[in-house]
Order: C-alpha cells, then sequence, then structure tokens
C-alpha cells in the first residue's frame, strides 16, 4: 500500500496517509477540521528492499569461488 501525502489549503498543514490505492481521499485537516485537504502529487519514496539481500552468487549457476586466485599472477611452472 502506497503513502500518500496531502496538505491543507486552510491551514498549511502537510501529512502523509498509508492507505490503500482504492480508498478516497482524504477530505478533512486533521488539525483544523475544514473540508480544505488536497492531495500532493509527490515521487514517492522508489523502491524499498527488505531482507538480506541480493548477491552475485544468488543467479550464478557455478558457485565456484574465483575470487582467491588473483588474475595478475601467472601459473606456477612446474620442474622435473
Amino acid at each position: 500500500m502506497p503513502t500518500y501525502e496531502y496538505r491543507c489549503t486552510g491551514c498549511k498543514h502537510t501529512f502523509e496517509v498509508f492507505q490503500s490505492i482504492t480508498a478516497e481521499s482524504i477530505k478533512v485537516c486533521p488539525v483544523c477540521h475544514e473540508a480544505t485537504v488536497e492531495r500532493i502529487l509527490t515521487g514517492g519514496s522508489g523502491l524499498i528492499f527488505k531482507g538480506s539481500g541480493f548477491y552475485i552468487t544468488d543467479y550464478k549457476k557455478n558457485h565456484t569461488s574465483s575470487t582467491n586466485n588473483s588474475t595478475n599472477e601467472k601459473p606456477k611452472e612446474k620442474k622435473d
């Protein structure tokens, strides 16, 4: 459910309401109790990721770690 921001045009009080998309807009200001509230268009907060996160290894087929080998080092030659 999204959070909507409202502003009273009478007393200039701004507030946020966490409500369903299908819920009706707030019409009455909780401070001055006048029916002069309008919804403010905002950019929103964007995506919110909850949990432990995403890792590069989550989607790899091969889970072997190649970070132990440095790519700058040449392999050692075997001496007979």
